[in-house]
């Protein structure tokens, strides 16, 4: 055998695998370099050519436009009396992630924000990101923790609202949800106007929401600051308005109550007082829901619709105003006109009788009004007719939204030509078959007080700027429903009503009163009945009748210890009145007008 060819062979493979090893580094090579090429390429494109895309997209991540809310404008009496506002504070923010050192910065930031060490230190050590460490910390605090720069610390701009007299007037006022907005009453009525214009800032956080350090918030538009309301309200006559008609709540039981006073000339509601009563059984017709805090008196508390604008009910005998002012208005009757009054009579398949039973007896026009004679009543609107009374109702305002449209305001439910029933001609001229809101009721006699003019009710007196100049708005519009001679003559009948009818109650010294009392029954739900032992107790009036200033309305619903307009409402009329009357220096009239002759009881006027 031949060695050297043997060797040969051998090493002939190993030089073959060197070659080929050779190509593969220079394949990878070649790999790497392309690779490499394609990275400087896109590298090049993305920094050079598309540096501005991706650096913005950058920025966006951490880049946020912060809506800056404005001061919510305040509410205000008439007298500039505060009942809501907004208080400017800090929230100070703390993203513990940033703290490295948070005893240390609890020591220093404690005397600052007003939280002890030993609760903040735990605070700045949470490691969550994202810390309210206060909310409601003064604005010259909050500027000085921002300028000390604390690590992981940040100030942002917010605001309080508090309502300095408590509940008072919450049910005509309203109040704030959770996002800041009205939600009720005339802070969600005038939300757009309260609330201002927000502005915007521009300022570089962290997911967690917080600014990044070394980092600053730039205003890219200021917030303007919301515009306040003056009201026609007067705190003080308020405040004795919810007191007297909470006590008169809890004292007859009643579940719920209203109660507002008004100018007779301009229009403008003084005070306006809803209250319920949660320590009442409300029955079958439900609750009347409340603001969960008392008023002062145990169990009553404000309602969150303010019922002189919501609450529709039969008003009962106060609507016989109606068919008198209509009556004087044509010639058909004078205060002396009489009329033969049987206790019973049936109209349209219905039977109606007056309260008290009685044999079939002679009364005046005025004695008819005085005890609140149902039959007599329909007498008068027998010889007014259909379209008499109809056409009064709608002058008077029945069965339309005031000028106000407040919140949850109804104009009521009110029968008219098409829905009419033979036996309606009985029973809406007693304050059955409609359902209309106490501010109508007190509308409507508040024209007889104003000499025949109606006026639209008022309780935006003005609107204040943020640097506190008000500008008044505009006054209520008025027309004429009845001759200046009418309301004259019908209001010297409603005082006889006051003198020796069923208002008796309402009856305030050195004063004239003019006024009616209603006991209204209650429609049972989906049924054709009435609900047993359960009414509605009204008075609406004025005073002085000789000078007519002020005019109120008290509602009283289903009072149960003594459930009569002129025992229940009137007291609370009379309470208020005299208070008011006072309040604003109105000078007695001591005019001594004679009461008529003989006997009639309170409950007269149930209808």
């Amino acid at each position: 055998m031949n060695p050297t060819v043997t060797t040969r062979r051998a090493v002939a493979p190993a030089g073959r695998a060197r070659v080929t090893t050779s190509r593969r580094l220079r394949a990878i090579q070649l790999a790497l370099i392309a690779t490499l090429a394609l990275l400087s390429v896109r590298l090049a494109q993305i920094q050079l050519l598309q540096h501005r895309r991706y650096a913005a997209i950058s920025v966006s991540q951490v880049r946020q436009n912060i809506v800056t809310t404005a001061l919510r404008g305040g509410i205000y009496d008439r007298y500039g009396q505060i009942l809501a506002v907004s208080r400017p504070t800090s929230v100070v923010i703390a993203d513990d992630f940033q703290i490295s050192q948070p005893q240390t910065e609890a020591r220093a930031l404690s005397p600052l924000v007003h939280v002890p060490v030993a609760k903040l230190a735990p605070m700045l050590s949470r490691h969550s990101g994202y810390v309210i460490v206060t909310r409601t910390l003064d604005v010259v605090a909050g500027r000085r923790v921002a300028a000390l720069n604390f690590p992981g610390i940040v100030v942002q701009s917010s605001s309080v609202r508090s309502y300095p007299n408590g509940t008072l007037a919450t049910s005509l006022i309203g109040g704030l949800n959770a996002a800041g907005q009205g939600s009720a009453g005339l802070e969600y009525q005038y939300q757009s106007r309260l609330a201002g214009q927000d502005g915007l800032s521009r300022a570089y956080v962290a997911a967690s929401g917080v600014n990044l350090p070394s980092t600053y918030t730039r205003v890219l538009k200021r917030a303007v600051p919301g515009t306040g309301l003056e009201l026609t309200i007067d705190s003080a006559l308020q405040f004795v308005s919810e007191r007297a008609l909470a006590n008169a709540l809890h004292s007859t039981d009643a579940i719920a109550g209203t109660a507002v006073v008004m100018d007779v000339k301009t229009g403008q509601i003084l005070a306006n007082a809803s209250l319920v009563n949660t320590k009442s059984h409300p029955g079958i017709l439900g609750p009347v829901p409340g603001w969960g805090a008392s008023v002062g008196v145990p169990g009553i508390e404000q309602s969150i619709n303010d019922l002189a604008f919501s609450y529709a009910y039969e008003p009962g005998s106060v609507f016989k105003a109606v068919t008198f002012s209509a009556a004087l208005q044509s010639g058909i009757i004078t205060p002396h006109t009489s009329f033969l009054i049987p206790n019973t009579i049936m109209v349209g398949g219905r039977l109606f009788h007056d309260a008290e039973t009685h044999p079939v007896e002679r009364l005046t026009a005025t004695q008819i009004l005085a005890y609140s004679s149902n039959i007599g009543t329909y007498e008068i609107t027998n010889r007014l007719g259909e379209s008499g009374l109809l056409a009064q109702v709608e002058r008077l305002g029945f069965g339309q939204m005031t000028d106000l449209n407040f919140p949850g305001e109804t104009p009521g439910l009110l029968v008219n030509a098409s829905t009419w029933y033979p036996s309606d001609m009985a029973a809406m001229p007693i304050g059955q078959v409609d359902a209309v809101p106490p501010i109508e009721v007190l509308d409507a006699y508040n024209a007889i007080a104003n000499g025949g003019v109606f006026v639209q009710p008022q309780l935006v007196r003005g609107y204040v700027s943020s640097g506190g100049a008000v500008t008044a708005a505009a006054t209520s519009p008025g027309r004429q429903v009845m001759t200046s001679a009418t309301a004259h003559t019908l209001t010297h009948m409603l005082e006889q009503v006051v003198l020796a009818g069923t208002g008796t109650n309402a009856v305030i010294p050195g004063y004239s009163v003019a006024g009616k009392t209603g006991t209204a029954t209650i429609p049972y739900p989906g049924r054709a009945q009435l609900l047993s032992a359960d009414f509605n107790a009204t008075f609406v009036g004025f005073a002085p009748a000789t000078n007519p200033v002020l005019s109120m309305i008290v509602v009283l619903e289903r009072p149960v210890t003594t459930v009569y307009g002129g025992t229940a409402a009137a007291p609370v009329f009379k309470q208020v009145m005299s208070y008011a009357l006072h309040h604003y220096g109105v000078p007695a009239d001591g005019v001594v007008v004679k009461p008529l002759t003989g006997q009639v009881a309170i409950s007269s006027d149930v209808t």
